[in-house]
């Protein structure tokens, strides 16, 4: 994480950044709380339950509460995604 509240006197939400080199697909996961993502460069896919949903560069996403997500590199450079989480550090999270 990036921003926490360890990190500033945030007590309400968080921010973090990921980088997913090509080919790099994520097992589920489920947060407690929502989560916003914007996709910085490259391009993949978003796993949400039974949907699959396209991003590159520049798209935002959402992804609710408690909903098992998994994001997948499908291009040929990294997927640099930054995200925030209404919880005030890396959320409670399930794996699958």
């Amino acid at each position: 994480m990036v921003l926490n509240q360890d990190t500033l006197e945030a007590n309400k939400t968080s921010m973090g950044y990921s980088i997913f080199t090509p080919g790099t697909e994520l097992s589920a996961v489920s947060h407690e709380c929502e989560e916003l993502a914007i996709v910085i460069s490259g391009k993949g896919e978003l796993k949400l339950e039974d949907t699959v949903v396209s991003c590159d560069a520049g798209d935002a996403l959402f992804i609710p509460p408690e909903t098992w997500h998994a994001v997948v590199n499908s291009g040929e450079e990294d997927l640099i995604m930054v995200f925030t989480f209404a919880y005030p550090d890396y959320p409670p999270t399930e794996r699958k």
